[in-house]
């Protein structure tokens, strides 16, 4: 293993993997001049960066500069881009300790000439993060072992009272204009980072007058069944006032694997977005406001057929009638912010958010939900579906030079109330009873610069309280009466962190140490409770999760390349973890440390050529018993396996990209011989290597794009299929197989 990381890190040093944009703040470099998009802005959103630095309507064609001009302004670019996940202000990323990149909106219409899973652009251009499971589902799709905060403009989108694994579907990708992403714990945006933030920011018209964009797009797998296509419409305008509307609708066929055989049916068959952000400036103030549809559906008219893991034979499905209504999500979410770029020497922002989720089960005769005073047992058909709505308040205040130069203070707080439950929709019987959760965190942050140092530090003090009325459990759990009751919790969340730039070597250093403020899934827990005299305000399990990860990067950027690596150690002492026994899962509360190292970079030998690269090793331990030693591997249900992506990217004419990309995840073996109960807690993954390609080719007639997944036609299982050990013939899914995309795009 010691020989393969090695290996490994020395390759993707040579290759200087991934793009400069991804680059994480390890590679603080020397401060240049930005570009007019990059300097910085008078004017920051709550939950976006008022500078882009990214066009935004796409990528400017090569044809309009030279590619050597198009080189030298992404580099400038890139050294001055401004972030706000990370600390709540407009920030520069080479100045902020800790692992934060951003995925641009060029790198998101590359990775949609080949296909728009949210989940596969992470896994793609996110080191520490799992690989896609290509279904509705992300339960498996961590971010270095843990569960990560999902935000849409800072809007929550993660469920953590009753998290599903349904959160990861809720924009349409030609509304996103980047996606910031903090990798580790970080309690910057409030409850939920153990693992990190991804906060998808939308666009916004950074030029005046009106602009009007078509998209159309058509799939195949030359089977049947496979076709999928999409069509999307897009109004722009800046003038005295600005405004963003789209609408879109995105309908996909079941597909098959590399084998042709049928897909299974946990994936999305329609989705459809309405989107409209509008904003005013007066003087230094401004006001807009943010409205956001997204549905999505499963299929109702195919039914699976069970797989055998013992032979290696992947679930499939054919054509049939459901005896329950198809999956479904649906997300809205509306926020009206407010800005000042000059109250009191400083800038302030006010959010005003509101978001409603639901998420649709596939149903059946399941065990857990019989209930001989309905019907007989082993016959009764019943689904269920989570609702959560969410409203709260995000503030901030930045103050620069602060009595001194260089000294900055950010000072804010956050209002969270999120009342969610769980119920069978066939019967209306209550499964988690109705959760109400309030949360209350003033935070303070200080930064000063210092020549070349920059050190950062902060506190967030989080107050919150969960109420919970009588109820009962279902009759498989023994139908339990539960005394309802109210549980606090308060905690000082901290950290801290500095940035040193070597002169000007292109060298620099950072180290930090944040704290991750979370909540165990605390529907899994109360629906579960299968003895009698319980009370919500005596379950021990209810207590928060704290998260404290440590790490430390090194990097280097030149004219030519750049590469940056960290490693890190992430550990709770009360962390959560879903335990089968017996068939029966349950939560339990013990301690979890996760290590890993990540390198990443690039390498522009050329002005036609990129070559990108990066490599993420992860090893997680738990405990079997709470308050018991690190016997465990963490399981696939939180850990993803090591990672190596390579890509280029050719400038082949003026106005002609040619892009490539290899992702290649590593066998892994965990638990072998462990049991819990007379459950085998072992996991096997063989690993696989899946290869996409795609060109695309700004014409007079709008820009033309063809892309093609899984270009080799590789048969293999999904990670977290093959690697779940509570996983059973019904969800043994297969990776689909050869995909054909062509995409048209014209703006107007």
């Amino acid at each position: 293993m010691q020989l393969r990381l090695n290996a490994l890190a020395w390759a993707s040093v040579c290759l200087f993997g991934l793009s400069s944009t991804q680059a994480q703040t390890a590679q603080a470099a020397p401060t240049v001049p930005t570009t007019p998009a990059t300097a910085a802005t008078p004017s920051v959103e709550p939950g976006a960066a008022a500078t882009e630095g990214i066009p935004a309507n796409g990528p400017t064609a090569p044809s309009a500069q030279t590619a050597q001009t198009a080189q030298t302004a992404q580099t400038a670019q890139t050294l001055g881009q401004v972030v706000v996940t990370a600390t709540r202000g407009a920030k520069a990323l080479e100045k902020i300790p800790g692992a934060v990149s951003v995925i641009s909106r060029q790198e998101i219409e590359a990775q949609g000439l080949v296909s728009e899973d949210p989940s596969a652009l992470l896994a793609l251009q996110i080191p520490g993060y799992a690989p896609s499971r290509q279904k509705l589902s992300n339960f498996g799709e961590g971010l270095r072992g843990r569960n990560a905060l999902l935000l849409l403009d800072g809007i929550p989108q993660t469920n953590p009272l009753r998290l599903g694994g349904r959160e990861g579907y809720f924009a349409d990708p030609m509304i996103v204009s980047r996606i910031e992403v903090v990798s580790g714990a970080s309690a910057a945006q409030g409850m939920g980072a153990t693992g990190g933030i991804i906060n998808t920011i939308t666009r916004r018209p950074t030029e005046p007058g009106t602009r009007q964009t078509v998209e159309l797009k058509y799939g195949t797998q030359f089977h049947g069944d496979t076709a999928n296509w999409k069509a999307g419409y897009m109004v722009e305008h800046k003038s005295d006032f600005d405004v963003v509307a789209y609408v879109g609708a995105r309908t996909q066929d079941i597909g098959v694997d590399g084998a042709g055989r049928a897909l299974a049916t946990e994936s999305l068959h329609q989705s459809a977005d309405g989107f409209l952000k509008i904003g005013k400036d007066f003087g230094p103030q401004r006001v807009q406001l943010m409205l956001n549809r997204y549905h999505a559906d499963g299929f109702d008219d195919r039914v699976d057929v069970p797989g055998n893991r013992a032979t290696g034979q992947p679930t499939t499905s054919a054509r049939g009638t459901l005896p329950y209504e198809a999956p479904r999500n649906e997300v809205r979410s509306a926020s009206l912010e407010w800005t000042h770029s000059d109250l009191a020497q400083g800038a302030a922002s006010v959010q005003l958010f509101k978001q409603n989720f639901s998420a649709r089960y596939s149903g059946g005769v399941i065990t857990t939900f019989q209930d001989a005073s309905i019907a007989p047992v082993g016959t009764l058909v019943d689904q269920s579906e989570i609702k959560a709505d969410k409203w709260g308040v995000r503030a901030s205040w930045v103050r620069p030079d602060l009595w001194t130069p260089g000294l900055e203070l950010t000072l804010g707080t956050d209002y969270l109330d999120d009342e969610s439950q769980q119920r069978l929709t066939q019967t209306g019987r209550v499964w988690v009873p109705p959760m109400a959760y309030r949360s209350l965190a003033p935070f303070g942050q200080l930064e000063y610069e210092w020549g070349p140092f920059t050190v950062r530090g902060g506190l967030r003090d989080e107050h919150s309280r969960l109420r919970v009325d009588d109820y009962s459990t279902l009759a498989y759990y023994g139908s339990r009466a539960v005394q309802g009751g109210e549980r606090s919790a308060s905690k000082l969340v901290k950290n801290l962190g500095a940035v040193w730039r070597f002169g000007q070597s292109g060298w620099s250093s950072f180290v930090s140490y944040n704290e991750g403020f979370g909540s165990p899934d605390v529907g899994l827990i109360l629906r579960a409770v299968n003895t009698a005299g319980r009370s919500v305000t005596t379950l021990v399990d209810l207590q928060p999760i704290l998260t404290d990860n440590v790490e430390a990067g090194l990097a280097w950027r030149g004219a030519q390349g750049s590469v940056s690596a960290s490693v890190y150690r992430s550990h709770s002492d009360l962390g959560s973890q879903l335990v089968v026994s017996n068939g029966i899962g349950s939560l339990q509360r013990v301690p979890i440390t996760v290590r890993g190292f990540e390198i990443s970079g690039e390498w522009r030998p050329t002005r036609d050529w990129q070559l990108t690269g990066s490599y993420a090793l992860t090893r997680g331990r738990t405990a079997s018993t709470a308050g018991g030693a690190l016997d465990l591997d963490l399981g696939a249900r939180s850990q993803g396996p090591d990672k190596l992506v390579l890509g280029a990217l050719w400038r082949l004419a003026p106005g002609w990209q040619a892009h490539w990309t290899q992702s290649v995840y590593f066998s892994r073996d965990a638990n072998v011989g462990k049991f819990s109960g007379k459950t085998s807690l072992e996991e096997r993954f063989k690993g696989y290597t899946v290869s996409d390609v795609s060109v695309s080719w700004d014409s007079p007639w709008g820009q033309l794009g063809a892309g093609m997944e899984n270009l080799f036609n590789r048969r293999y299982l999904t990670y977290y299929s093959q690697a779940n050990y509570s996983g059973t013939n019904d969800d043994y899914y297969a990776g689909r197989g050869r995909s054909l995309t062509l995409s048209w795009r014209r703006s107007f």
